[in-house]
């Protein structure tokens, strides 16, 4: 199938936006089936806001491993119900793809 250029409507701005044949091309490759819902400039707002291009370091949470009991950071704030596991724990733990 023929790609073609695609006109979407941003879901954050709401105006019209070009879907080029070359970021569909970049779509199928990466195997995204997704169309995209922001437009560029709202996608870099985005991305700047979620602060890991903003300088600002990420806020970390303390925890204890539920696996081998150290103490440990990680990037979420942990919940009683859920357990939580050291990055080494973590790696062990991980199912594989």
């Amino acid at each position: 199938m023929a790609l073609e250029e695609k006109t979407l409507t941003c879901a954050e701005c709401g105006k019209p936006f070009i879907f080029t044949i070359g970021e569909q091309e970049f779509y199928e490759s990466k195997g995204l089936q997704n169309e995209p819902k922001r437009c560029a400039d709202c996608r870099s707002n985005r991305k700047q806001s979620r602060g890991r291009n903003s300088g600002q370091p990420r806020q970390m949470y303390h925890a204890t491993c539920a696996r081998c009991g150290s103490d440990c950071e990680v990037p979420f704030e942990p919940r009683q119900e859920r357990p939580v596991y050291c990055s080494n724990c973590y790696a062990e733990t991980k199912p594989t793809r």
